[in-house]
């Protein structure tokens, strides 16, 4: 469904620390910068991107907006969160552990990035 997904960002060097780090925790790369100033990780598929607003205007995290990344082990989420706060992110909402869903168990763990944007590390239990 999705091709990538871009958030913005007001400073692009922490964001790569902050990114680096939690996509390092994932097993990826760290990401390349274009000519445009742009971040872009590709990993298993998907590209995600950081960039400074186009318009001129300060980038802000979406009010009710999250980006949410697959996990492959509640181990891997706990590395991703542990990385994103040792990397200028901030732990937010419950503790990383299991919720349960009308869908299910699943295992979440949110961090905002260093510009405010709400991310999500998800496992679905069996």
């Amino acid at each position: 469904m999705f091709s990538h997904v871009m958030v913005g960002s007001n400073d692009v060097a922490k964001a790569k620390k902050f990114y680096d780090a939690t996509f390092a925790a994932l097993g990826g790369k760290p990401g390349m910068q274009d000519d445009k100033g742009r971040l872009i990780y590709m990993h298993n598929g998907g590209m995600f991107l950081v960039t400074p607003p186009i318009n001129g205007e300060p980038a802000c995290g979406a009010n009710g907006g999250t980006i949410g990344f697959a996990m492959d082990s509640p181990e891997q989420a706990d590395a991703w969160h542990a990385a994103g706060v040792a990397n200028g992110g901030t732990a937010i909402e419950d503790a990383p552990g299991v919720r349960e869903a009308s869908f299910g168990k699943l295992y979440l763990a949110y961090l905002r990035d260093p510009c405010g944007n709400k991310l999500c590390a998800l496992k679905r239990m069996d």
